[in-house]
């Protein structure tokens, strides 16, 4: 006897998307010293038609509410979390910038082992190409 095929969260999330007619999401990633780059890329994209979605702590940039180095470790933790989120919720990846850190190469690899395309502003800085 066969077995109805159980849908997988992502496989929901993407008819989800489809029922409700959304355009692509696209989530921008990179280092936020290109925090005026992922500006522009994010008018690009959506004078282009998609919803985009990208980082939106600066944490280079001095604030009251990182200023406290205990709080802002905790807060650095939460903000990887809720980009990790916002990779699982994207259709493809966009790489802003001509450098890549530890961190943007271990988004990069969380979005792939996803099945997410990734493009870059700078595509020579691809690990992988």
């Amino acid at each position: 006897m066969s077995h109805p095929h159980l849908l997988t969260p992502e496989e929901k999330l993407a008819d989800a998307k489809k029922l409700l007619s959304l355009p692509p999401i696209v989530v921008i990633c990179g280092s936020t010293r290109f925090m005026s780059e992922m500006n522009e890329a994010d008018l690009r994209e959506t004078k282009d038609g998609k919803i985009v979605v990208k980082p939106g702590c600066d944490m280079k940039s001095p604030h009251k509410l990182w200023s406290d180095p205990v709080e802002a470790e905790a807060l650095k933790v939460r903000l990887d979390d809720l980009h990790r989120a916002k990779i699982r919720l994207a259709d493809e990846v966009l790489v802003v910038g001509d450098y890549i850190g530890d961190s943007t190469r271990a988004e990069i690899a969380y979005a792939r082992s996803l099945g997410k395309p990734v493009r870059y502003t700078h595509p020579e800085v691809d690990p992988d190409a």
